[in-house]
């Protein structure tokens, strides 16, 4: 079983820090003899995330950003319609030139037929996008403020709980002080009272002796 750690710092009260350097000192001395943190991570931390596993072309991607290297230029040769090199040409080259006029039609094709749709449906889903996104960003607002009230109350709650226990804790120790001095009164004048009685002894036996 787990110890139970008890944490006796009261960080809101205490000061003596502040009110003796060289308790400061000591302090600082004493962590300097510390042992170093661990390299190892905890047990309970999570090994670290594998972005894009199933996805080469999104982890490729990620690398080339975070090695800061420039996008690759634009291949334009697909959108070109280059005819035969030789001349004449073979049958095989135009066959070849055909298909890319073909792919090229046809790509043209899918993309006026995207623009059409996107002028059609694209106003309103980009709309109720941008509402779903306002909503998001109104919500996690919304619970970054409650987080910081509740912070707040809670550091609060704690200072106020402290300063109580710290002036409690100043009255016992007065307390204490005081008791402290009286027993050393009262020592004191038992010592005393032994030396009186000793000293009546003393003459008391003088006195016998005459």
């Amino acid at each position: 079983m787990a110890s139970t750690e008890i944490f006796d710092s009261l960080p809101y009260y205490d000061n003596d820090l502040d009110q003796y350097p060289i308790l400061k000192e000591k302090v600082e001395w004493e962590l300097s003899r510390e042992p170093k943190p661990p390299q190892t991570l905890h047990p309970n931390v999570p090994p670290p995330l594998e972005l894009f596993a199933n996805n080469p072309l999104l982890a490729a991607e990620l690398a080339r950003v975070e090695s800061h290297q420039p996008v690759a230029p634009l291949d334009s040769l697909r959108y070109q319609l280059p005819a035969p090199t030789s001349t004449p040409g073979t049958d095989e080259q135009w066959q070849e030139a055909i298909k890319n006029a073909h792919a090229q039609l046809e790509h043209q094709r899918i993309r006026h037929t995207n623009l059409a749709l996107l002028q059609t449906y694209g106003p309103n889903a980009w709309r109720i996008h941008n509402y779903l996104l306002e909503e998001t960003a109104k919500q996690n607002e919304k619970t970054l403020e409650n987080l910081k009230q509740l912070t707040t109350e809670l550091n609060r709650e704690r200072k106020n709980s402290q300063t109580r226990i710290g002036n409690q804790l100043n009255a016992l120790e007065t307390r204490w002080t005081e008791l402290i001095s009286s027993i050393l009164q009262i020592e004191m004048a038992n010592a005393a009272l032994d030396a009186e009685v000793d000293r009546l002894n003393k003459k008391e036996a003088e006195l016998a002796d005459i």
